[in-house]
């Protein structure tokens, strides 16, 4: 087969103790997902979870031990870090049971969901899509992936983000207000997920603005963690 010009390359995440990477397919990310984060950005409740997209592009791909470079985006001067703890999906299917989403679950690894909150307030305003606030180049930085049988209980994890040594962000995985099972349920009934799918599951209260010299530290108790510099 001939291509008009030379295809990207496929996008992937190194396995901790593998030498194969992960193909990404998609990256999912899950909305105001732990209570606390909600309230912070003036929802309260229970609400139906909601997701968006980020392109399997807009990863920061950051090797254990190392530290990983962010730019500093263009159009914004709010840029706001988000901690995830991320699904990655090893074996596809639609209408996932909650009982049964673990059996589709390859591994896990820490994420950042960095939002230009700047563009993505003044796109609810107008009652627009978020992507420009989202989905832009770069903004979905990830640590290596640990398979699901070496990451303990993840569902008891603490997660935590440093700013530069300082504690800015704080909490459990079990505070999600949709489980991991749960998410992939309600995820599937949408799309059918594939092998190399990421889901980022959400972020505990906390967020705020970085600069320029910034260095951020995302952790997730039994996965390796993620440091970048924001440059």
């Amino acid at each position: 087969m001939s291509y008009v010009f030379k295809p990207a390359p496929i996008a992937s995440v190194p396995v901790l103790g593998k030498p194969e990477r992960f193909p990404v397919h998609r990256i999912y990310c899950v909305g105001r997902n732990y209570e606390d984060h909600a309230k912070e950005m003036g929802f309260t409740g229970r609400e139906a979870p909601f997701f968006f997209l980020k392109p399997a592009n807009s990863l920061i791909v950051v090797n254990a031990g190392e530290t990983g470079a962010m730019p500093y985006p263009s159009l914004t001067s709010n840029l706001h870090h988000e901690i995830e703890l991320v699904v990655a999906i090893g074996t596809g299917g639609k209408n996932i049971k909650a009982a049964d989403a673990h059996k589709h679950i390859y591994g896990y690894a820490v994420g950042l969901d960095m939002t230009r909150r700047d563009l993505q307030n003044e796109m609810k305003k107008q009652g627009r899509p978020w992507c420009i606030g989202k989905a832009f180049d770069h903004s979905a930085p990830i640590g290596p992936i640990t398979p699901a049988e070496q990451a303990g209980d993840i569902a008891k994890a603490e997660i935590s983000l440093q700013v530069n040594g300082q504690i800015r962000q704080h909490s459990q995985v079990s505070k999600l207000i949709w489980n991991i099972a749960e998410t992939i349920e309600h995820l599937s009934a949408a799309w059918e997920l594939q092998p190399g799918d990421l889901i980022y599951t959400g972020t505990p209260e906390g967020v705020s603005a970085v600069v320029p010299g910034d260095t951020l530290l995302g952790a997730v108790s039994g996965l390796e963690s993620l440091q970048i510099v924001i440059q």
